[in-house]
């Protein structure tokens, strides 16, 4: 009979252990909670196409990878209300780490690029700026 080598049977329950441990301390490790919030609103002009307004919204979400102070966004076309007409047409929000990452998003070059591009079919733009409440 081969005998085993008793070091081998030792380390291997070990390291599963160790990965199993290095999991499920990462799985649960608080992250970093977000401090600023931002909401843009947009209303486009009378007569802007359905593709142009699908564009804009395709472009305005590529920039949550493409700007790395960007950690969340969602965003979607504002629904018909029950009283009347819709002051906008699209909501994006926005959430950054820190109020110093919004100020950063402001100036990024793609932001302002993105901006030149879709600004001829907004008739009006709002941004609200607002801490998150913990």
């Amino acid at each position: 009979m081969k005998r085993k080598n008793k070091t081998v049977g030792y380390l291997v329950p070990v390291f599963v252990l160790g990965l199993f441990m290095l999991i499920i301390y990462g799985a649960y490790v608080p992250h970093k909670v977000a401090e600023s919030q931002r909401i843009v609103c947009v209303k486009f002009k009378p007569g802007t196409s359905n593709d142009a307004i699908e564009k804009h919204m395709r472009e305005f979400a590529a920039l949550r990878t493409s700007i790395s102070d960007v950690v969340a966004y969602s965003g979607g076309k504002v629904s018909e209300s029950t009283g009347g007409t819709s002051s906008y047409d699209v909501v994006h929000y926005l959430t950054f780490r820190t109020g110093d990452a919004a100020e950063k998003y402001t100036t990024h070059p793609k932001r302002l690029a993105f901006i030149e591009a879709n600004q001829g079919a907004w008739e009006h733009v709002l941004e609200i700026n607002s801490d998150i409440q913990k």
